[in-house]
């Protein structure tokens, strides 16, 4: 079915295509249509099963924070076959973002570039949401990032209050240090601000918590901040954001819009960087970034991702997305003599 709506989708702006989606799943969340999506979706193998951050993951593919921004179809996502969800950003202040237009496909690259800015319905809203809905029996995660007009000062206390109204309803929760379209928002990955933000929120009781790096980081800044996570004693890694740099490979003429690059492009950086942290720790790494297939996920696991993410894959592959992935990881598990994901994580260091 996607095959014969997808064509008339792209026809749409990027972003009324998306609105259209998520508004057909919060129908089928209402009317429980999402029970036949899972009977259709999803793939029920205990050698999918993966343990991390204390948490229990029927299988690693997860759908990545700014799909589900306002924590509105948690459920809908996963009877598509997810074994986890990650919602927000979510900031202290509801947001408009940036204006519009400000998501744009580069279809000949299967890829796209945002600049959403954080538009969210703020902590408040998001919170009584995760806290009175019924929420799937995945893991649902909480991407944390810090409001645009908070100065990069009172950064701490930001993230905090955002925490302290998402707690209720969140499994896990991720630090947003890295998206590029916040003005000033990458700076806080400096040791010092990161550090500041990361115990302000260990004091509030943030568990299990995460922080999501950027691709655009220097090594030797990965290296600090995968030191200031072993020192805090955190939860996990996120790796990677999306990319302001642009591929010379890259054919679409939207490459040249300012913001985040997502998608098939960054697949190949984004296991580099998965492969790098995983290395300088024994934290569970989530593995982003231009997973589209069962190898592309497979590739980033046997770098050392426990889990994977994706987002831009959904959009190009459509909702069988995570069912054909997960279907694809027995096989290739069978072909390599694996008993489990678990046992192929990190087999390539």
């Amino acid at each position: 079915m996607y095959r014969l709506a997808k064509p008339l989708l792209f026809r749409l702006p990027p972003e009324t295509a998306h609105e259209a989606i998520t508004g057909l799943l919060r129908v089928a969340q209402r009317t429980g249509l999402e029970r036949a999506y899972a009977g259709h979706y999803a793939v029920d193998d205990d050698r999918l099963t993966v343990e991390a951050f204390g948490q229990s993951f029927p299988n690693p593919v997860g759908v990545a924070a700014g799909f589900d921004k306002n924590a509105e179809i948690p459920r809908a996502l996963a009877a598509l076959g997810f074994g986890h969800v990650e919602v927000g950003a979510v900031t202290a202040e509801g947001q408009p973002g940036n204006p519009r237009p400000r998501m744009f496909r580069l279809r000949e690259d299967e890829a796209l570039v945002n600049r959403m800015g954080f538009n969210n319905a703020g902590a408040d809203v998001v919170g009584e949401r995760l806290a009175t809905q019924r929420l799937p029996d995945v893991p649902v995660g909480v991407n944390v990032g810090k409001s645009k007009s908070t100065p990069l000062a009172d950064a701490p206390a930001d993230y905090r209050y955002t925490y302290e109204r998402v707690a209720a309803g969140g499994d896990y929760f991720v630090v947003n240090v890295s998206s590029p379209n916040t003005p000033g928002l990458r700076e806080l990955q400096n040791r010092e601000q990161l550090a500041a933000i990361l115990t302000e929120l260990q004091d509030a009781g943030a568990s299990p918590l995460l922080v999501k790096l950027s691709p655009d980081l220097h090594r030797d800044a990965v290296v600090d901040a995968v030191e200031l996570a072993n020192e805090l004693g955190l939860d996990g890694v996120v790796a990677t954001n999306t990319t302001t740099d642009r591929p010379d490979e890259l054919r679409s003429p939207n490459a040249a819009e300012t913001g985040g690059l997502s998608g098939r492009p960054i697949r190949e950086r984004a296991t580099d960087q998965v492969r790098f942290v995983a290395e300088r720790t024994d934290l569970p790494v989530v593995g982003v970034g231009g997973v589209f297939t069962a190898e592309d996920a497979y590739e980033k696991i046997r770098a050392g991702a426990s889990v994977v993410q994706l987002y831009t894959g959904l959009i190009y592959r459509g909702p069988g997305i995570a069912h054909d992935i997960n279907e694809g990881l027995l096989d290739l598990l069978d072909r390599d003599g694996f008993d489990s994901v678990e046992d192929a994580v990190g087999a390539d260091l």
